[in-house]
């Protein structure tokens, strides 16, 4: 048997999402200084390791089940199930042996740990599995697939040692931040497939969608990104608020390239070619990452608030 074609369903290329693990690595570190050494290292590779384990099986999934729309898609026709070349019960034993291996590997790294490999899980079912597949429901199909991103965090977070769970501000904003992306690749699906109706019959959310509702969307997710961000920055760390010039920045240039023809933002595993966007990416990160552990104490008197004086004062 040629097991490439099983090896392709795993979707290795897109582990490089896990990426979105390491703000929540750098938090832990950062809210408790004393965790970082030689046996929290080992915790973080073998979290990430189990965090690809668990994507895999959810991509398996989703392709098993997504097999019959996929061949209505210009590009995804060619994947190995709709194509024929994977046999499909062979590859519910993958998806089953990959979700087995992932959630007792993740309860192995620590308990919340676990269960949070074990949320992972659990939206890839929600998200792919009739009767209720949030895929196909308008706007339910970003906010679903986003909420990766918080869980994504919360897996760098526990991986660490970290027992008490991440600020709510920025797990609302690490949500946003995915729905931004996520609408933005919408988008981009839906002015590449141009066609409404085949755009409907391939996923059944797009007959809903116009590329004004997605616009309006997009500008949703990004202010309450901005909003639940600027919480955390002026509740724990008011130095990251250097860092937001360079975050919209990002967020600006993905918007960009979204309404670019053929979009690499409809395949987040391809956006690596995208050079412009990963080295805005990258300095954002690495300026964010420093912002975390430098202090700036002029900054901090800077934004101090200023108490107007009673009226009766100024009289």
């Amino acid at each position: 048997m040629n097991l490439m074609p099983y090896i392709r369903i795993a979707r290795p290329d897109n582990w490089f999402k896990n990426v979105f693990i390491l703000p929540g690595i750098l938090l832990a570190y950062y809210f408790s200084p004393g965790l970082f050494s030689a046996a929290g290292l080992a915790g973080i590779v073998a979290g990430f390791v189990c965090a690809c384990l668990v994507a895999s099986s959810n991509y398996v999934l989703n392709e098993i089940l997504d097999a019959p729309t996929d061949r209505l898609h210009p590009v995804k026709r060619a994947r190995p199930i709709p194509s024929g070349q994977a046999n499909v019960a062979a590859a519910y034993w993958l998806w089953a042996a990959l979700s087995i291996l992932g959630l007792v590997a993740s309860f192995a790294v620590n308990r919340q740990f676990g269960f949070s490999a074990l949320a992972l899980w659990v939206m890839g079912v929600l998200y792919n599995v009739r009767p209720v597949r949030l895929k196909e429901w308008p706007y339910l199909d970003v906010l679903s697939e986003a909420v990766n991103n918080p869980i994504r965090l919360a897996l760098g977070w526990f991986s660490t040692g970290l027992l008490a769970p991440p600020p709510l501000s920025m797990i609302v904003a690490y949500w946003m931040f995915g729905s931004f992306l996520m609408a933005v690749k919408r988008l981009a699906e839906l002015r590449e497939i141009g066609d409404r109706q085949r755009a409907a019959a391939y996923r059944r959310s797009f007959g809903w969608y116009t590329v004004e509702r997605l616009l309006v969307s997009i500008l949703f997710y990004a202010a309450f990104f901005g909003m639940t961000s600027g919480i955390f920055i002026i509740r724990y760390r008011i130095e990251l608020v250097l860092a937001t010039p360079l975050v919209a920045a990002c967020l600006a240039y993905y918007l960009h390239i979204g309404f670019r023809p053929h979009s690499l933002v409809q395949y987040p595993e391809s956006l690596y070619r995208e050079r412009k966007l990963m080295l805005l990416v990258a300095l954002a990160f690495l300026v964010c990452a420093a912002l975390l552990f430098f202090d700036l104490a002029p900054l901090r008197h800077f934004f101090d608030p200023i108490i107007p004086p009673p009226l009766h004062e100024l009289t």
